[in-house]
C-alpha cells in the first residue's frame, strides 16, 4: 500500500517542501531510500523501525521503499524521522490516512518513541503560514519558535504513539499559541555594563559614536588595556531590537542549531567572538549543504576579532564583501542560498608582536620591520571598510581604584537611540538606516560643514598627511559626532573629533 506525507528542508536559511512517499509492497523485508538522502536520513531507517515497536505499533515483515521528493535536492538531517514513521504507519493501516495530508510533519526520533528538537523550526513556520495548509505537526520543544508566526497552526507532540493519536483524534492536542505582544515586553539587555569599565574615557566615547552610527571599530592598544572588556559590553548599549530583527536574528540560528529551545526567540542582540584560528567557511558560512557562518550569526550584532593580525589572511579578506553589503552568498553548482550579515565589526589588535610598542612603562623588544609586518598583515581594503581605528593606553593605577562607577549602559544607550533616530528620519527616503551606509552622493548631500570645519579638514588634510580614503570616512563620522550634538551642519570641533579616529591613517606606528 502507498501513503503519502508532507514535509519541509532545509537550503541555508529557506526551506523547500518535501513529499515522503512510502511503499509497503510484498517481498523479502528491506528498507529502501531513495532520493538524495545524506548519512543522517539513510539511518532513520534503524531509528524508525525501534520507534515503531517500542511504541506499540507493528513493524511490516515486507518491503518498503521510502522516496524523498524532489530528488534533485540533497537532504540532509534527522527532521524526516516522524513524517518517515507516519508513513510506515499509514501505509500498514495503523492510522487514518485521511487526514495525514493536511500537515507539515517534522521531528527526529528517538529509540523509544519520544521526539528530539529539529533545526530551523522558524523558517519552516513561515514557509507553512505561505501554503495551503497551515498546520504543521512538530516536537514540542519546538513550539515557542514555531508558534512566532501567527498564521501557522502549530500542533506540538512529544512522542510517535501520541502524534497517532492526534491524527486519528483531532481533539487530543489544543493548537500551542504564542503571545508576540509578551515576548516584545521581555527583551533583555546584556547583564554586561560600561559602568564596570575603569579609565579609557576616550575608548568609551569612540564607542558611543561608532555604535550610533553604525561604523566599524578598530580598537589598538597592549595587552591588559581593556580592549576586550569594552568590546563585550558593545551589546548593552546598541538601540532595542524591533520584532522584525529578533525573527531574522532566530531565523539564522535556528538554522544553525544555535538557539536556545527554552526561550524560543532570541531578543538579544548576538555577540559572536570567534577565535582567530577559525577557517574560512566557518567565518562566512559554507559546506557541502551550506550552513551561516560567525558573519551571519552575528547579523543585527557585533562580530568582535581579537588579535586582529593573527586571523588567517584569506579570512580576513573575505570579509570586505559581506562588509559592504551585509549580506554573502555562498555559491555553489546546484544551489547559491543567500545568508544576511549586516554585524558591526569590532577588531582589537596589539601595537606589535610584543604588544608594548605605545606602552610608555614598558620597553618594546620588536625592531621597526617587525612591527611593520605586524601591522601589514591587515590590507588596506579591510581598513578602508573600518571608520574608526582608536588607541587604548594601559590602564593607570588611580584609574583603577576610582571608587565612583563609569556612566552606565543604560544612559549612553538614551543617546544612541535619539541620534539612530535622527538617521532613520533623514534617510528614509534613501534606502539606508544610518550614516556608515552613506555613498559619497550622500555624503555631499548631507555632510554640510561650516566655514571652520572646512579649513580644520583641509588642514588634517595636508598637515597629517591623511589619506584619500580617509576623507569620506571622517565626514561620515563626523556626521554622526553631529547628531550626537542635535546639530543639522558639522561643526569645527565634530571634525577635530572626528580626525583622532584615524590613527592609522596618521602612520601611527612607524
Amino acid at each position: 500500500m502507498l501513503a503519502k506525507v508532507l514535509s519541509f528542508g532545509l537550503l541555508g536559511i529557506e526551506t523547500y517542501p518535501i513529499e515522503i512517499e512510502v511503499d509497503v509492497s510484498q517481498g523479502l523485508p528491506a528498507v529502501t531510500l531513495v532520493g538524495l538522502a545524506d548519512t543522517a536520513i539513510r539511518e532513520s531507517k534503524e531509528r524508525v523501525k525501534s520507534a515503531i515497536k517500542n511504541s506499540g505499533f507493528t513493524w511490516p515483515a515486507e518491503r518498503i521503499t521510502v522516496s524523498l521528493a524532489p530528488s534533485d535536492i540533497k537532504k540532509e538531517g534527522a527532521c524526516l524521522d516522524l513524517a518517515i514513521a507516519l508513513g510506515v504507519l499509514s501505509a500498514t493501516d495503523q492510522l487514518n490516512s485521511e487526514r495525514l495530508d493536511e500537515y507539515y510533519i517534522l521531528g527526529e526520533l528517538s529509540l523509544d518513541g519520544s521526539l528530539r528538537p529539529i533545526r530551523g523550526a522558524l523558517p519552516i513556520s513561515m514557509s507553512t503560514a505561505k501554503s495551503k495548509s497551515k498546520n504543521i505537526i512538530l516536537p514540542y520543544q519546538n513550539a515557542k519558535e514555531a508558534a512566532l508566526v501567527l498564521e501557522t497552526c502549530v500542533w506540538p507532540v512529544k512522542t510517535l504513539k501520541e502524534t497517532v493519536e492526534f491524527i486519528n483524534n483531532p481533539d487530543t492536542i489544543p493548537q500551542f499559541m504564542a503571545n508576540s505582544e509578551t515576548t516584545l515586553q521581555n527583551k533583555e539587555y546584556s547583564r554586561l555594563d560600561f559602568s564596570e569599565v575603569k579609565g579609557q574615557y576616550l575608548a568609551k566615547r569612540a564607542i558611543e559614536v561608532a555604535v550610533s552610527g553604525g561604523h566599524n571599530i578598530l580598537m589598538i592598544g597592549p595587552p591588559g588595556g581593556g580592549k576586550t572588556m569594552l568590546a563585550k559590553r558593545i551589546p548593552s548599549i546598541m538601540p532595542e531590537l524591533s520584532l522584525e530583527e529578533m525573527l531574522e536574528i532566530t531565523k539564522i540560528h535556528s538554522v544553525a542549531g544555535t538557539l536556545p529551545v527554552r526561550e524560543g526567540i532570541l531578543n538579544t542582540r548576538p555577540f559572536r567572538n570567534p577565535h582567530h584560528g577559525i577557517s574560512n567557511v566557518a567565518l562566512t558560512g559554507g559546506g557541502p549543504i551550506p550552513e551561516p557562518g560567525e558573519i551571519s550569526l552575528a547579523h543585527h550584532g557585533v562580530l568582535f576579532l581579537d588579535e586582529l593580525p593573527e586571523f588567517h589572511r584569506d579570512c580576513l579578506e573575505s570579509l570586505r564583501q559581506p562588509m559592504e553589503d551585509r549580506q554573502i552568498r555562498i555559491s555553489r553548482i546546484i544551489n547559491s542560498p543567500l545568508f544576511p550579515a549586516s554585524f558591526m565589526l569590532v577588531a582589537a589588535m596589539n601595537p606589535c608582536p610584543c604588544g608594548y610598542f605605545t606602552d610608555r612603562r614598558r620597553a618594546c623588544r620588536c625592531s621597526p620591520n617587525k612591527i611593520a609586518s605586524y601591522i601589514g598583515k591587515i590590507s588596506g581594503p579591510l581598513l578602508d571598510r573600518i571608520d574608526i581605528h582608536i588607541e587604548l593606553p594601559s590602564i593607570r593605577y588611580k584609574e583603577l581604584t576610582e571608587i565612583k562607577e563609569g556612566e552606565p549602559s543604560k544612559v549612553i544607550r538614551q543617546r544612541v537611540e535619539k541620534s539612530r533616530i535622527r538617521q532613520r528620519e533623514r534617510f528614509k527616503l534613501e534606502g539606508i538606516l544610518y550614516n556608515a551606509q552613506m555613498s559619497p552622493r550622500l555624503i555631499k548631500k548631507y555632510c554640510i560643514l561650516e566655514d571652520e570645519a572646512k579649513e580644520l579638514l583641509k588642514l588634517a588634510m595636508t598637515e597629517l598627511g591623511l589619506s584619500a580614503r580617509a576623507y569620506d570616512k571622517i565626514l561620515k563620522v563626523s556626521r554622526t559626532i553631529a547628531d550626537l550634538a542635535e546639530s543639522e551642519a558639522i561643526q569645527a570641533g565634530h571634525i577635530s573629533e572626528a580626525v583622532q579616529y584615524r590613527n592609522l591613517d596618521r602612520d601611527f606606528f612607524l
